[in-house]
């Protein structure tokens, strides 16, 4: 994780003495989890992130400074990083990061500091009362909605809850509850748990005891294996189902034989070499493993990173317009950039095609799902 940190702090001053006078640098700030129990997250994004400054590392000229800081999944320290990044670091875009609580801190500072933020996990908040905001994830509600379709087709009609007790939780629960009685599904249950609890056996009980038909799960990362475990120890024989917050190799790992069947929404970069060739975002996808692979000596196996280098992308497209009306470090550039984001149109990425609007935090559409099942602790398209 230190390795991380110092990695960007090189390629900052390397970025800085090789432009000199030429041009003024870009500057990206990123705040992630590289510590807490939120790491199986932030460090892929992290990784993310570095696989994204080399395949693009200037813009119309101008190099890329990468700054990342560590809020060891502490939605207090994210905010104090927001704040360190536009006060004293002056960056031009905000980035993060590894929780919905600490994004939604994020948010404000760059409200309050005037500076565009590119989320990379969903956000609970309206944009329209902060447009300097937007998010490269997907809508809850949009995933979730795919989740309920493949419940109706396998006839579910009751499923049992039990997810985070934070914002997280609640995001995912909400779809739910907005897409489930119109599929003619009864969600009968609504447990949480803390992210750094080590059991759900009192919630999961509780829920065995009701009969669903199915589980919907509403954690992420390695805290959202516990349900699946605590189900599998009690006998549960019905279906499983996640989100896209426990598309990662830590979650297999932890899950493990709990897990298997499982089917939950992602983005389709996590099954690139099983999309067809007309997939929109297929070639993106496999350059960007190809790349990750080169800067970070292993595969990418998980979700998160391939959000980070849509943010890149999204980022990179705005910048080269925004840089025709000012330049970098200055409140103009801010705006100008803030206002290129809200008009991006059919950026490709590795999750999806982005195409933003003022007033809208989300990009996609329902070209950045696919479902997935857990077969031998491997991800499978489910068409």
């Amino acid at each position: 994780m230190k390795k991380l940190i110092r990695y960007a702090a090189v390629a900052a001053c390397a970025a800085a003495l090789t432009t000199g006078a030429l041009a003024a640098d870009l500057k990206v700030g990123l705040s992630v989890s590289l510590s807490g129990p939120n790491s199986s997250l932030g460090i892929p994004y992290a990784k993310g992130m570095q696989a994204a400054l080399a395949y693009k590392p200037e813009i119309n000229g101008h190099k890329i400074q990468l700054i990342v800081l560590d809020d060891a999944s502490d939605p207090t320290t994210a905010g104090r990083n927001a704040r360190k990044l536009v006060e004293e670091d002056k960056v031009d875009v905000l980035m993060g990061t590894s929780g919905v609580p600490a994004a939604i801190a994020m948010a404000q500072v760059g409200r309050e500091a005037k500076t565009p933020m590119i989320g990379l996990t969903p956000i609970a908040l309206d944009a329209k009362e902060n447009p300097w905001v937007f998010t490269v994830a997907q809508p809850t509600q949009l995933m979730v909605d795919a989740v309920v379709e493949r419940m109706k087709r396998n006839g579910v009609k009751t499923v049992g809850y039990i997810g985070f007790a934070d914002a997280w939780g609640d995001l995912v629960y909400d779809a739910m509850m907005k897409a489930a009685p119109a599929a003619g599904i009864k969600v009968v249950s609504n447990e949480r748990y803390a992210r750094s609890d080590q059991s759900v056996t009192g919630q999961v009980l509780k829920i065995v005891a009701l009969h669903p038909d199915a589980v919907m799960t509403g954690g992420a990362g390695t805290p959202g294996a516990l349900p699946f475990l605590a189900l599998a120890e009690r006998g549960y024989k019905g279906g499983i189902y996640g989100q896209h917050g426990l598309i990662n190799p830590d979650f297999l790992r932890v899950a493990g034989a709990s897990a298997q069947g499982a089917l939950m929404p992602t983005g389709p970069v996590i099954v690139a070499e099983q999309l067809p060739d007309s997939y929109p975002t297929k070639k993106i996808a496999l350059d960007f493993r190809a790349v990750f692979q080169r800067v970070n000596g292993a595969p990418s196996t998980d979700a998160f990173s391939a959000y980070s280098f849509d943010g890149w992308l999204v980022f990179a497209d705005a910048a080269s317009r925004a840089l025709a009306k000012a330049e970098p470090g200055t409140p103009e550039f801010r705006v100008a950039l803030r206002d290129a984001i809200a008009s991006t149109r059919e950026v490709v990425g590795t999750h999806g095609v982005y195409n933003f609007k003022p007033g809208d935090l989300y990009g996609v559409d329902q070209r950045a799902r696919v479902i997935v099942k857990v077969d031998n602790g491997k991800w499978k398209l489910a068409p």
